[in-house]
């Protein structure tokens, strides 16, 4: 037994050594946990920023004043302020994404009742913006008209006995940089660990090595070992690493959770998709087949685990069989740990089966790479 452990750690070692003298991917594993974090997180936004905007107030009252005074920075530009024949001409020429067209007797109508109609003319070919912007901007006049309402009529006020307030919680202010960087970070963990583990044993067959590995006395569970344990190594020392300097120091996202018991999870995930890169690296021949076989495989299983779009969205037959991936798991764990503080207490369901499934995926990587080298 000592002697086994004493030849995975030393072979592990050789691992190590191996990855320091491979320059490119050196570069990988810095850059996939610093700027393609930062790109991740900061390339697309789900929510408004800077958006041109322009009214033509035909009421000019104190409530449409009201309404263009409720956009401002950081969300939309100061609004333009133009008359109806320099709408096309703002549109066509993209100079704007927003154009409201309040009518006359806006304000007059609204005191008496009845329900006038404001012109939100939208320029479509900025789809995200379009988008989101659409609602924003009816619930912001809704609410500023809701308000308008209640400051002129005391009736007004008796008759809202409850008033609702939208608390966001765990990112007041829906800033998609502190969603879309742990993401990626989540994302980058899980590809590099399998890319490491898949392409130390492509560079075992490409120089020859593996060779040699199999006329010593060595058994396969103590190569694989071997490279589960330093390329696990290599990615958790890097995840901690960026977590402190890109994700809370460069982006500034703050984490609610215990970073070690996070660690601690993704030690466990690690020992899955290392697992998982030893059997691609077993049935792929060279790296652009490992490559060309993470594309058909862990990143449709990235997206489906609930980091993209909501697992309980998804039909049931998808999330059963999401439940049997790494992945799934990995993500409602991170989520829950970073974003909401949970303790182990809660978090302990997703990291009893990431071990389970993380056995399964070695046990089933051992017997594959035990043939091959038969």
């Amino acid at each position: 037994m000592k002697k086994s452990l004493l030849n995975i750690y030393r072979l592990g070692i050789k691992e190590l050594q191996s990855l320091w003298h491979d320059k490119m991917m050196t570069i990988l594993i810095v850059y996939t946990f610093s700027f393609a974090i930062y790109l991740g997180a900061t390339a697309t936004s789900s929510e408004l920023n800077k958006v041109p905007v322009a009214f033509n107030d035909e009421d000019q009252s104190v409530l449409s004043a009201r309404i263009i005074g409720a956009f401002y920075k950081p969300r939309f530009l100061p609004p333009d302020l133009i008359e109806a024949d320099k709408i096309d001409y703002g549109m066509d020429k993209g100079i704007y994404t927003f154009v409201l067209t309040i009518p006359p007797s806006f304000e007059k109508e609204v005191l008496q009742g009845r329900q006038p109609t404001i012109q939100l003319n939208i320029d479509a070919t900025r789809m995200s913006q379009a988008g989101i912007g659409a609602g924003y901007i009816q619930q912001m006049i809704n609410d500023e008209v809701r308000t308008f309402l209640q400051g002129t009529s005391a009736d007004n006020d008796a008759s809202l006995p409850v008033e609702l307030v939208a608390r966001m919680k765990f990112n007041p202010a829906l800033e998609s940089t502190w969603f879309g960087s742990v993401m990626e970070f989540i994302e980058q963990i899980t590809l590099l660990s399998i890319i490491l583990s898949g392409a130390a044993l492509i560079r075992e067959r490409e120089h020859g090595t593996l060779e040699h590995l199999m006329v010593m006395p060595l058994s396969a569970a103590e190569i694989m070992l071997s490279k589960v344990w330093s390329m696990g190594v290599v990615v958790l020392l890097a995840a901690a690493l960026s977590l402190q300097f890109v994700i809370k120091g460069v982006l500034d996202v703050p984490i609610a959770g215990s970073e070690g018991l996070f660690l601690f999870g993704a030690f466990l995930m690690l020992f899955s998709t290392t697992s998982m890169g030893i059997f691609m690296g077993t049935v792929a021949r060279s790296m652009p087949q490992l490559g060309l076989i993470i594309i058909i495989t862990i990143l449709p299983l990235h997206i489906l685990s609930g980091a993209i779009t909501p697992f309980e969205s998804m039909p049931q037959l998808l999330q059963n069989f999401m439940f049997l991936m790494p992945t799934s798991h990995f993500v409602s764990m991170s989520q829950a740990i970073l974003y909401r503080g949970a303790g182990l207490d809660v978090i302990w369901v997703d990291m009893f089966w990431i071990f389970v499934i993380g056995m399964f995926f070695f046990i089933f990587s051992l017997s594959i790479f035990k043939k091959s080298l038969n």
